[in-house]
């Protein structure tokens, strides 16, 4: 209902903006099956060719390693070309990569496998991070301010929707097609999505009445692909200085700790989930998409009641309280022991994830002052990057020593924690 009754303002939207915003939904509809299928059992994959927590930690630290040392480079190059073919260039290059996923079960052995995805994800990291640089320019430019929130809003409906629906038809397919040729179906389904996505991106144009925007322009890039990713912003401004130490000794350095306190709790169970799945609850790749699924549709349905939330507790309570609930998540993970409690876990982290990815951007708007905000933000990208790497290196490190129930439960603790410092100093 949702979702028809935003597409339904079509005929409000003034003629020369529906092709891009045709466009644009499309883009995320194919990018939802991207998501819903590679995207979503990429580490499963992982972990039933055998990979450790570390092997997996890197998977994932992997993007926020380039992200630190990609981001500004890719802000200059970006800032002297055309931006709607920059980012369908990268977009191509960077989606390439889900192409060479399907042949890998032909040309290595499991272990192999492992270290060449790690690979992968590094060498994917670089046009990834031009990609999501350059693609908040663009939308600047390709969507009047007056329809940004309705089809930014939009989009993140069609994706979540059809998230949903991919993950659990992959799940199936994984189910009934024998390894690994299950996977290279869902990885083959995943690169069709690339494709659909980047075609539609080719086909958005900068509009004419609209000031140029410069891929160095702040915005706010949520990933909303993933649950376990948190917020990236992207920095503007780069000729100046935008490191600038002096802010540690303004108050937002309290929310920049508590924050950093919090990615990092998030970040230290992310690559002990797919392990805990497949070695410990011993789930099928049908009941995982179904959890998958169950947890995004939590994500949606909680979504839609996020403004009311917000604006009766404010952004800071939103926020402290969702991080506070997505302790629940490996707390009560810790203590499964099949496939019924983790679908009740999903469904609980999906609300928790859906306070927390909604207000956090606000919050930290609310932090920063209008007439110095890059430079507030540019610290959060580092403290958000710094706290993947640490968090998906030290967590399968402490794993290891007292094993991955423990581990769970202490991390858990660790985010109850973080939520309560959040809504205390932040």
């Amino acid at each position: 209902m949702l979702i028809w009754k935003r597409i339904s303002r079509s005929s409000e939207i003034p003629p020369e903006f529906r092709q891009n915003f045709k466009h644009l939904y499309l883009d995320m509809g194919w990018f939802g099956i991207l998501s819903g299928s590679s995207l979503a059992f990429l580490a499963v994959y992982a972990a039933r060719l055998g990979a450790n927590s570390f092997q997996i930690g890197l998977l994932g630290a992997m993007p926020a390693v380039v992200n630190l040392l990609f981001a500004i480079p890719a802000s200059q190059w970006l800032q002297k070309r055309a931006i709607g073919k920059a980012v369908f260039w990268t977009s191509v290059f960077y989606r390439f990569g889900y192409l060479l996923l399907i042949p890998l079960p032909w040309f290595f052995p499991n272990q192999q496998q492992i270290w060449v995805l790690i690979l992968l994800a590094l060498l994917m990291g670089i046009p990834g991070t031009a990609l999501a640089v350059g693609f908040n320019a663009m939308f600047a430019e390709a969507v009047p301010a007056s329809w940004r929130a309705h089809v930014a809003g939009t989009r993140n409906v069609v994706l979540s929707i059809v998230y949903v629906i991919t993950s659990i038809v992959c799940g199936v397919i994984l189910n009934n097609v024998p390894f690994p040729g299950g996977y290279q179906i869902v990885f083959g389904i995943g690169f069709l999505g690339a494709v659909m996505s980047s075609y539609h991106l080719f086909f958005v144009r900068p509009l004419d009445q609209l000031n140029p925007a410069r891929p160095d322009d702040i915005n706010i890039w949520p990933h909303t692909a993933g649950w376990n990713q948190g917020l990236r912003y992207w920095l503007r401004e780069v000729r100046q200085k935008l490191i600038r130490v002096d802010i540690w000794r303004t108050p937002f350095r309290r929310t920049l700790s508590v924050l950093l306190f919090f990615h990092l709790a998030q970040f230290l169970t992310i690559p002990l989930f797919p392990i805990y799945f497949v070695n410990v609850l011993h789930l099928n790749d049908q009941q995982i998409g179904i959890g998958t699924a169950a947890f995004y549709l939590t994500v949606l349905i909680g979504s839609m009641q996020l403004a009311r939330i917000s604006n009766r507790w404010g952004h800071r309570t939103a926020t402290g309280i969702g991080v506070a609930l997505m302790s629940l998540y490996p707390i009560l993970l810790a203590f499964s022991s099949g496939f019924v409690h983790y679908l009740g876990i999903s469904l609980i982290g999906g609300l928790a994830w859906a306070l927390v990815g909604g207000a956090l951007a606000n919050y930290l708007l609310e932090k920063t002052p209008d007439n110095d905000r890059p430079a507030y933000l540019a610290w959060y990208n580092i403290v958000l990057n710094a706290a993947i790497l640490a968090g998906s290196l030290l967590g399968p490190a402490v794993a290891e020593k007292i094993g991955l129930g423990s581990a769970l439960l202490i991390f858990g603790i660790l985010r109850l924690i973080s939520g309560a410092a959040i809504l205390k100093w932040g």
